[in-house]
């Protein structure tokens, strides 16, 4: 992160795990930090708030209009609904340099994907969580920014400490997955777990996100975000085994029985990797911690 200027930025959302991790990371490399918030949990430390729902009509341009700032970038980490892309447009075109909409990996037909899968692959999901991000970036793509620069990032599986373990129902953010491990409990795995992905730490979307200021190939893009390491899902529990000094136990749970029950969970039963040299080509921060590092991290987070 060294070389990056101090900007002014703003976060909607600020107390939650991808929001706070960012504003942890931009107030250690000296930014400063704003969040939109409810005021309902404690804000990382360093940073100040435009307290906001912005579920409720008018609030969040109430409140940005009170305040009168511009920002050299806005962060939208709690987007979901078209309506949310919509209202960042309207608000703040004009009025920050660079905006910035975390959507998700999820966009993408799970059945049609490319190995490795391009940000350009025209596949997508039409429901669910992933459908709703996917109509979030056509807002964004039909926007009149008024010359303002956007940019979207569709993250992988994000980890690290501020959230709960676990990557594959059903055992995802599972607040019980420590205790599952120690007790030599069977973790039930769709697939066995041997589906790939490129988990990314939490931080390291946070630098990505704040390098966007400090390159001018950015603008109107859309890139896949991930780390390093390819790894089965499966993998991934048994890293955390190793940390905790047991051994993994995983039941099988079969694809097409889950799926026939399930049909909701198709986005996480399939290979999820990814071609990161875009990232590289425009000069931004790729991903670089090792999934061993930090999933240790993780995990000493939550003794």
């Amino acid at each position: 992160m060294a070389g990056i200027e101090s900007i002014r930025l703003l976060i909607i959302g600020g107390s939650g795990f991808v929001s706070g991790t960012l504003a942890k990371v931009a107030v250690d490399h000296g930014h400063k930090v704003t969040v939109v918030t409810r005021g309902h949990r404690p804000l990382p430390s360093g940073v100040s708030a435009l307290v906001a729902d912005r579920k409720v009509p008018g609030a969040l341009e109430q409140a940005v209009a009170h305040n009168g700032a511009e920002w050299d970038m806005v962060v939208d980490c709690i987007g979901y609904e078209p309506q949310d892309v919509r209202q960042d447009v309207a608000v703040f075109a004009g009025r920050c340099g660079h905006l910035v909409f975390i959507s998700t990996d999820f966009v993408y037909d799970p059945a049609r994907r490319a190995f490795p899968q391009p940000f350009d692959n025209p596949y997508f999901i039409a429901d669910g969580y992933g459908g709703k991000k996917r109509l979030c970036e056509l807002e964004l793509e039909r926007g009149d920014l008024r010359g303002s620069r956007w940019t979207v990032f569709r993250p992988c599986h994000i980890y690290g400490p501020g959230s709960q373990l676990g990557c594959l129902p059903l055992h995802g953010r599972d607040p019980e997955l420590i205790a599952r491990i120690k007790a030599r409990e069977a973790l039930k795995l769709v697939g066995g777990g041997h589906f790939l992905q490129q988990p990314i730490f939490a931080r390291d979307l946070a630098g990505l996100i704040l390098s966007v200021h400090d390159s001018r190939l950015c603008n109107r893009r859309i890139f896949c975000s991930a780390g390093p390491d390819i790894i089965e899902s499966r993998r991934y529990y048994e890293i955390i085994a190793d940390c905790l000094g047991v051994a993994l136990r995983v039941e099988e749970l079969p694809i097409a029985a889950t799926l026939g029950q399930q049909p909701d969970l198709a986005p996480f039963m399939c290979h999820r990797i990814y071609d990161l040299s875009p990232l590289r080509l425009a000069g931004l921060r790729v991903p670089n911690t090792p999934i061993v590092e930090g999933l240790a991290q993780h995990v000493r987070s939550m003794s």
